[in-house]
């Protein structure tokens, strides 16, 4: 009887500590611990001047009073040192509340990475402010990350040295129309689209599109336990989670797990920048 206790006590106070030591973990290491995906990124009809070249993918950053925002400036600081050709931001650049995330915008921003050809950006969701419904949010926003040097395309494309990038409105702003820039899509470019939710992919709005389409939005779900899918992905289809996902129609879907996150909290889903290598497909 008393070894029994020993064992039922020692077993309470290993798992107890055990459950204390993941939690710290999950708050206070992985958030925190950035990581530097690379892939390669074959695109049809590109330019031989851009074979080799590098694009990097910076999402979901959501600037404001969730988390310390310093550890956004200096993953800035850090990206910069990879020298990228091309820069593209996915959306979602605050958790709004208040005007104060305006300041605090500006302030990250100081330390924007650009590439040397292009920097180039969209909306997400939480960049229209409350019940994503404010467009005066947005329009705020929208102007920062201009005189911050980011070419923002909404429901537009822009050729930037020979790669065409396509940019969509968030699915769920305001102003979310692509098929006022895919009916004019051109199958002999060298396209991009960025896109900020990936269930846009299920919509019938490609007329016939090939290529990729780089989203965030899904953090990757920031907790999944080992294997289990995340409990909680705000995306209908949920085989959108992260990465490289091939929709076996022409077309390929990167879901970047997000540099920043709504809430302090990770675990087996650690943020990322994502930097792709251009190569003819």
């Amino acid at each position: 009887m008393m070894k029994r206790r020993k064992f039922i006590k020692r077993a309470f106070w290993g798992t107890l500590g055990t459950g204390l030591l993941t939690g710290l973990y999950a708050w206070q290491v992985e958030p925190f611990w950035l990581e530097f995906v690379k892939h390669k990124m074959p695109i049809s009809n590109l330019p031989d001047n851009l074979v080799g070249k590098t694009l990097m993918q910076i999402s979901d950053i959501h600037v404001g009073n969730r988390f310390n925002y310093s550890y956004i400036i200096d993953s800035f600081k850090e990206a910069q040192q990879y020298n990228p050709d091309f820069v593209v931001y996915t959306g979602d650049y605050v958790s709004y509340e208040n005007k104060e995330q305006f300041k605090q915008l500006a302030e990250v921003l100081e330390h924007t990475v650009k590439g040397k050809i292009a920097t180039v950006g969209i909306l997400g969701n939480h960049d229209y402010g409350h019940a994503w419904a404010e467009q005066e949010v947005a329009d705020t926003i929208s102007t920062q990350l201009t005189k911050a040097g980011i070419s923002m395309l909404k429901n537009a494309q822009a050729d930037f040295g020979g790669l065409n990038i396509i940019g969509f409105d968030d699915l769920w702003g305001l102003n979310f129309a692509p098929q006022t820039i895919m009916q004019n899509y051109d199958a002999s470019r060298a396209n991009l689209i960025l896109c900020h939710n990936p269930d846009v992919c299920d919509l019938d709005v490609w007329n016939g599109y090939q290529g990729w389409i780089l989203s965030g939005h899904t953090h990757g779900g920031q907790c999944k336990p080992p294997f289990l899918p995340p409990p909680m992905l705000p995306v209908k289809n949920k085989r959108y989670t992260r990465g490289k996902i091939d929709l076996n129609d022409g077309r390929i879907l990167y879901v970047n797990r997000a540099l920043g996150h709504l809430w302090q909290v990770r675990f087996n889903v650690r943020p990322e920048i994502t930097l792709f290598e251009l190569a003819k497909a």
